[in-house]
């Protein structure tokens, strides 16, 4: 009776048991919360179910909980895994770093399930780590916030290379407390913190945090993932800068490619240039074609000096006076060099100084530019080379010849026409001219000379130990003044120059050399260096020094005026005069003399004052009249 009770009770209570097991996988199915599955149980033992069935049904809760724990430890690592292929796959289409770190950091406090997540970067100029990114952080101090090395949790990740947790930051004393950390976590409200390094082989280069305003213990499953999500940081960081120095590194390679090619078309384009000078060179063209040709090639006006500074050709631009220190840094420099908006380049044969090219209007000028306007110079070298080369052969043709018409060696016929092959024409009567300077070598005053030479169709040379020029055209006086002045420019020195002529052809040529020789004689001894004279112009002087006395011109020369007043008028000025310097210069004893009354001496002085100048009575000029007015006394047409 009873066991047929117990097997009744017992078989009612167990359909209670396996509806429970049903509740028991239905709650599974859906995912119920863990206090749920005590329901079951509950439910049979208020139904009277028996221990046996109550104990199963117990066994089945914590199995059918076990399984609920397992499939959520699934669903949170199939979550994990997606969110690190969907960062992996961010970082496979990286476009813009600070996008993908924004999802990181998002995807990090999303799974982990915290308020706040945030990733710093270090900063290895300023020695700290300084917030990058944040997300669902809302005090601006926190989002500003620098940690040294070393301070604060974060800081300390940073320097050891950790990762640390922390369940309530404030009260944790393992961490280096600084006044702007804790005021900014303060801030923000943050109790637990959990930081992870960003590391790039074994060089950390940040930390990614995750953090509560509440305290909590972080598992090291989260301690994984949030290293997990790091690392993939890390990556995205190191693509990045990568991505950048292969970018840097093709605008590099673009930038030298085309500096390559804009440098091989200026070598070009200076080569074909520099072929253009040399056949204009080479087909007799002088200073002149290639500075308007060079002018043509670089926009700009172009003055090419020789080595003392002469302008040689100028074309586009004023006249400009060789910049000596320009030249001098030039030639040391054996480039182009800039002053004052000129640029200015040294003509070089190995190391002499031929001279110089100059180039205005072009104050900016490009590589490619400069170096056609060096290459210039190589041709301007080679211009005056050959131009010197001819210059000296006709310097030392024409010295020869001048060497034999002034020692009137050889034949006169023979020596004018030796003359003509040369350029010069003794048919029109040349004058000679002897020079000296004593401040500057005898070859520079050479040189200058048959510059001078060359434009007047005559010819220099040494002779005698002195610079001699000879030139066609009459008026050797002022002529000399003239080369004197010109040539004191030429050297910056005094140059002296003694003339005599015109000479008779060149069989008088000889004796006119003499003559000049004692004018510069008569000249230095004067002291007049630094001016020019024939001894016509030097009045009793040259008289005295000449060797065909012109007593007759000279007394024209200084009592002309005079003479020719008397002559005209019937007057008696000349024998005023004559008496005036008998008497010493006496009026009283004059009037005596010449039995007039002393008014009359004065008005006659007058007069002679006004036809030979306020000066006559001076004692140089007095001399020279009392000479004349000797001769003139003595002279035999009298």
């Amino acid at each position: 009776m009873l066991r047929t009770v117990t097997g009744s009770g017992s078989a009612s209570a167990r359909p209670d048991a396996r509806a429970g097991m049903r509740q028991l996988l239905d709650l599974l199915a859906r995912s119920a919360p863990a206090e749920e599955f005590g329901r079951p149980g509950a439910q049979a033992a208020a139904a009277g179910a028996g221990p046996e069935e109550l104990a199963e049904l117990a066994e089945a809760t914590e199995t059918a909980l076990r399984i609920r724990r397992t499939l959520g430890q699934h669903r949170r690592r199939e979550a994990q895994l997606s969110a690190l292929f969907d960062t992996a796959s961010d970082l496979a289409a990286l476009r813009d770093l600070d996008a993908v770190l924004r999802a990181i950091v998002h995807r990090a406090r999303l799974l982990l399930g915290t308020d706040v997540a945030y990733l710093s970067l270090n900063d290895e100029a300023a020695g700290d780590t300084y917030m990058r990114v944040t997300d669902g952080a809302v005090a601006a101090a926190f989002q500003r916030v620098r940690l040294g090395m070393g301070e604060g949790l974060g800081g300390l990740v940073a320097q050891s290379a950790r990762p640390y947790a922390t369940g309530d930051y404030q009260g944790d004393t393992r961490f280096r407390h600084t006044a702007p950390i804790d005021g900014a976590v303060l801030e923000e409200g943050l109790r637990a913190i959990l930081g992870v390094p960003l590391r790039v082989g074994a060089q950390v280069i940040g930390v990614l945090y995750a953090a509560d305003r509440t305290p909590r213990a972080f598992t090291p499953d989260e301690v994984a993932l949030l290293s997990s999500l790091a690392d993939h940081a890390a990556v995205a960081i190191d693509w990045a800068r990568l991505l950048e120095e292969t970018r840097a590194a093709l605008v590099d390679l673009g930038a030298a490619t085309e500096t390559v090619r804009a440098q091989s078309e200026a070598m070009r384009r200076a080569e074909r240039a520099h072929d253009q000078l040399t056949d204009l060179v080479l087909r007799g063209g002088d200073a002149a074609g290639v500075a308007e040709q060079l002018a043509g090639l670089l926009a700009g006006g172009i003055v090419i000096h020789d080595a003392e500074g002469a302008e040689l050709a100028r074309t586009g631009t004023p006249p400009l006076a060789a910049p000596a220190r320009a030249v001098a840094a030039s030639r040391a420099g054996g480039r182009a060099v800039p002053l004052d908006g000129t640029w200015v380049c040294a003509v070089l044969a190995g190391p002499e100084l031929l001279g110089s090219i100059a180039l205005t209007g072009r104050p900016d000028l490009a590589d490619a530019d400069r170096l056609l306007f060096e290459r210039a110079g190589v041709v301007t070298a080679l211009l005056l080379l050959l131009r010197h080369s001819v210059a000296q052969t006709e310097d030392r043709v024409r010295g020869e010849l001048l060497g034999d018409l002034l020692s009137a060696s050889g034949d006169p016929a023979g020596l004018a026409g030796r003359a003509r092959r040369t350029g010069v024409d003794l048919d029109r009567p040349p004058a000679v001219f002897v020079l000296q300077c004593e401040a500057v070598p005898r070859h520079r005053l050479l040189a200058a000379a048959a510059r001078t030479a060359h434009g007047c169709g005559g010819m220099a040379g040494l002779h005698h130990e002195h610079v001699v020029l000879v030139l066609p055209g009459a008026d050797p006086g002022p002529r000399a003044q003239a080369l004197a002045a010109e040539l004191g420019r030429a050297v910056t020195a005094e140059v002296t120059v003694g003339a005599a002529g015109p000479a008779e052809g060149p069989a008088g040529l000889p004796a006119a050399h003499a003559e000049a020789h004692r004018a510069l004689s008569a000249l230095l001894a004067l002291g007049r260096a630094g001016r020019g004279g024939a001894l016509a112009d030097l009045g009793f002087v040259g008289v005295l020094l000449g060797d065909r006395a012109d007593t007759a011109g000279y007394v024209a020369r200084t009592l002309g005026p005079v003479l020719d007043y008397d002559a005209a008028r019937g007057t008696e000025l000349t024998a005023t005069l004559e008496a005036y310097f008998v008497q010493g210069a006496s009026l009283t004893r004059t009037k005596d003399v010449l039995h007039v009354h002393v008014n009359t001496v004065v008005q006659r002085l007058e007069r002679v004052g006004r036809l030979l100048g306020p000066d006559w009575n001076a004692p140089d000029r007095a001399l020279e009249l009392q000479l004349a007015l000797r001769l003139h006394r003595l002279a035999p047409d009298r």
